[in-house]
């Protein structure tokens, strides 16, 4: 009988860091530095990728360059974007443990889930070293997972597979069938599609969703259930298999794939 082996989370806007802001504030001010303003709603569009290349995507829209031709009176080059990274992993790293607390009821979920034999994996956009200031801030909050691949020691990040193949070779798990991807972004949902698993958008929290715990809560029931709507739209036309609001849904959902797997 087939069943779900392996959960792979995602960690910021996941597990970690309700709203997915570390990155964003740290975006916003490297290029700030560079006196490039952009804004909330630019800087989450490419969240999940490796965060170099989510540079080259801020840089490529058409507003970004636009002022970056204006202000340095040349198209912008390799070089911009590795200055343009040094400036973003210095603001990260100095607020980064900050944000490392899991998001409420992950860890209950994943604590069940691991007590009857599911290994947790994990994957990010987040490179070694910034994982290696997470890591241990998350694990003495009490949120541990088995395995973490990095997009900087592999061919690539998302949406690419690698991540997860990775996962699945550490972990020895050998089926794609019985891995579920679960994250917050489009390029999470991608990630999972490209690797052939089932990929899970979760909303609360998330990236999409774009609040903070106390701006979700403050929303009316009708505003809420909007902007839910609006995140589920955008995973299901990403290739979400399936669409969760919390991480809490996971186990059930799993006895729902259980089940369709045979």
């Amino acid at each position: 009988m087939k069943k779900i082996e392996c959960i792979i989370m995602d960690w910021a806007g996941t597990a970690v860091d309700y709203g997915c802001f570390a990155p964003v504030a740290a975006f916003i001010e490297a290029f700030a530095e560079k006196g490039l303003s952009i804004d909330v709603v630019q800087t989450r569009k490419p969240m999940g990728l490796p965060k170099i290349q989510h540079i080259r995507e801020l840089l490529s829209m058409s507003e970004v360059n636009e002022q970056f031709v204006n202000r340095y009176q040349r198209a912008w080059t390799e070089e911009d974007v590795v200055e343009l990274n040094r400036l973003f992993e210095k603001h990260l790293f100095a607020s980064l443990e900050n944000y490392t607390d899991p998001i409420p009821g992950v860890i209950p979920t994943l604590d069940k889930l691991r007590s009857e034999g599911l290994k947790i994996g994990s994957t990010t956009g987040y490179t070694r070293q910034m994982m290696d200031v997470v890591l241990p801030a998350a694990q003495a909050k009490g949120y541990r997972v088995d395995y973490c691949a990095t997009p900087n020691l592999l061919p690539s990040g998302r949406p690419a597979p690698y991540m997860i193949f990775e996962n699945m070779t550490k972990l020895a798990v050998p089926c794609l069938d019985t891995v579920v991807k679960v994250g917050d972004t489009i390029a999470d949902i991608k990630e999972g599609v490209n690797a052939k698993v089932w990929s899970v958008g979760v909303i609360l929290g998330s990236n999409e969703m774009a609040l903070t715990e106390e701006e979700t809560k403050a929303l009316s029931a009708t505003d809420l259930e909007a902007r839910i709507e609006e995140v589920k739209e955008r995973m299901l036309a990403a290739g979400a298999s399936y669409v969760i609001r919390t991480m809490e849904e996971l186990p059930a959902l799993i006895e729902t794939i259980n089940a369709r797997l045979n």
